[in-house]
């Protein structure tokens, strides 16, 4: 691996474990400035406090959201985006550059995809090329591999994420973040197809804390590299607490009875 791509993939992974704890901060652009994400400094601020190992936004978020005195943390940025406002919202496109993310001093760089969508030709070049020069700059670049279209039926079917994430693989990806399947067993044959680190998705608002806990420990039991969860993590009550619980699954291998009870001491 390039010098520069290892050091940056410390940065934003456990290099005791090859784990990792991303927050993604990017709603902003497809619903809105939603709950959580509007004091986006105080929100860096607890899940960096909780443990986790970055962030990712969009390029213009760090200077609302990074300010000198804090705790490190890891930072991504996000190159693509769309909008619910769009009659295409499935459709992503590249909104920044890697030249726009080593300015910023950005650890990692990501971008969407949705496998199924019209416009996944385009999505699948947008991957490939950035994959390409993100490697000549020693760039890690993480791919969210979703199956979003007018013929896809079930996107946590394990097949099918199975799929995508090989897809991300083939193309360059560094990491790959895919929807969970919903078992260990099933998740497994998804890390086996990868020769790279899978982090799982954590979808719609969870109902409940436990929900959250448990797919994120038969994830990692599956042999899962850690989690990529936006809403379940900055629209939590207590963002540091709800990190530091996971943090405890995904870096010290606690299982889902103690994370819980540190939930609710």
């Amino acid at each position: 691996m390039h010098l520069g791509k290892a050091i940056r993939m410390e940065r934003i992974m456990n290099r005791n474990n090859g784990r990792t704890i991303v927050v993604p901060l990017d709603h902003g652009t497809t619903v809105g400035p939603i709950y959580g994400l509007v004091d986006l400094r105080e929100t860096v601020n607890q899940v960096a406090e909780g443990g986790a190992n970055a962030t990712l936004m969009h390029k213009g978020i760090p200077r609302c959201s990074h300010r000198a005195g804090g705790k490190d943390i890891g930072l991504i940025i996000h190159l693509s985006a769309s909008t619910s406002l769009s009659p295409f919202p499935n459709a992503k496109t590249l909104v920044g550059t890697v030249t726009d993310a080593l300015k910023l001093g950005a650890d990692a760089v990501s971008i969407h995809v949705n496998l199924g969508d019209e416009t996944e030709p385009h999505m699948l070049a947008d991957l490939g090329a950035l994959c390409s020069e993100a490697n000549e700059w020693g760039m890690p670049v993480l791919a969210m591999m979703y199956a979003r279209g007018p013929k896809i039926t079930d996107e946590y079917a394990p097949e099918i994420v199975a799929h995508c994430a090989r897809v991300g693989v083939e193309l360059g990806a560094d990491i790959v973040k895919v929807n969970y399947t919903g078992d260990p067993d099933s998740f497994s044959k998804v890390v086996d197809g990868c020769c790279v680190p899978v982090v799982i998705a954590g979808g719609p608002r969870l109902e409940s804390e436990r929900d959250l806990v448990q797919m994120v420990y038969d994830s990692i039991q599956a042999g899962g590299s850690g989690l990529s969860v936006g809403r379940n993590i900055f629209q939590h009550p207590n963002p540091k607490k709800i990190v530091s619980a996971l943090n405890k699954v995904v870096h010290e291998d606690w299982d889902v009875e103690a994370a819980m009870e540190m939930l609710k001491s």
